[in-house]
């Protein structure tokens, strides 16, 4: 992946941040390498260790009144200590001005400065979602995602097997399309995966026989959606290879992508077979036990408590010699 310069964040969200370039042309092309954001903190008052250099840096209220309560020699200084770290770019929030020298210096030292209106607790809110979803581990997978319910399904299995016609029918059913064929994941915080399609590719299907068809204008925009958390696997399998398809729901099977485990469900392929009302009962199912109705178990844990029931009338009747 192309690494995110400078002048590709004031590009993409030089409006949302509100920004203004101190430094001209300087240093813009600086790669902007991790997505964490900090202040300078300690190191303006001259404590250089365990400095995070490479992340970018946000100079609030707080640290420009304190550069602007040194002399000149002094805040010279203490601006030296941080500029002369290979910093990506130094932000100052609430529009507020730095002394001359220090603009100066920056642009000597190559580091851009840019100035932002917004407040320096707003200005983290909008640009560390933005960094972290662009650092954000990602993988590209062959199958097909919907959103069945709410439940973002993801439909893998061999080439032809069915995957775009299960969605297809879904879509029609009133469920709504997120990606076929080409699926972007991409790992939000520790367990949450997300789905969406490549941008020329959304909205589309390719079905065998028939070709592309664009979904949201056969059957209007209610029917896709951007994005969707991949909640369930669906594995299509044929008929004739599954050995032993889980019958009871009972041994829970799972799958990982990009270190996040998932649900996996093994469903097996036969003629005639309604795979779109078995993916609507997967849905279904996994919201019950989102909500604490583990269906399997619960009639499990009826048939053992029935059991031991007949044992005990059992061992009372063989122990009745009246």
């Amino acid at each position: 992946m192309k690494p995110l310069t400078v002048s590709d964040l004031v590009a993409r969200k030089g409006k949302v941040l509100q920004l203004e370039i101190l430094t001209g042309d300087v240093g813009l092309d600086r790669p902007i390498r991790v997505p964490q954001v900090s202040s300078p903190g300690l190191v303006l008052a001259g404590y250089l260790k365990r400095f995070p250099a490479k992340r970018v840096h946000v100079l609030g209220e707080t640290e420009v009144e304190y550069l602007r309560s040194l002399s000149v020699e002094d805040r010279r200084k203490s601006w030296e200590g941080l500029i002369n770290f290979d910093l990506p770019c130094i932000f100052v929030t609430k529009g507020q001005r730095l002394p001359k020298e220090l603009a100066a210096m920056a642009k000597q030292r190559g580091i851009p400065l840019l100035r932002s209106k917004l407040s320096t607790a707003e200005f983290y809110q909008r640009l560390t979602p933005y960094l972290a979803e662009i650092f954000a581990p990602r993988t590209k997978i062959h199958g097909s995602l919907a959103d069945v319910f709410g439940v973002g399904l993801l439909f893998m299995g061999r080439s032809g097997i069915g995957k775009s016609e299960c969605v297809l029918d879904l879509v029609e059913r009133g469920h709504r399309l997120v990606a076929d064929d080409s699926i972007i994941v991409t790992q939000s915080g520790n367990d949450v995966l997300i789905g969406r399609s490549p941008e020329l590719t959304w909205r589309h299907m390719e079905i065998r026989g028939v070709g592309i068809v664009d979904v949201s204008a056969l059957f209007g925009v209610h029917a896709v959606r951007l994005q969707k958390r991949i909640e369930v696997v669906v594995q299509l399998v044929d008929w004739e290879k599954t050995q032993d398809a889980d019958r009871t729901g009972l041994d829970t099977q799972t799958t990982t992508i990009l270190g996040v485990e998932l649900p996996q469900m093994v469903v097996p392929l036969n003629p005639g077979k309604n795979i779109t009302v078995v993916s609507e009962v997967v849905a279904m199912n996994h919201l019950l036990k989102y909500s604490g109705i583990d269906s399997a178990h619960l009639l499990n844990d009826r048939l053992i408590a029935k059991l031991a029931e007949q044992r005990d009338q059992r061992d009372y009747l063989s122990e009745d010699y009246e």
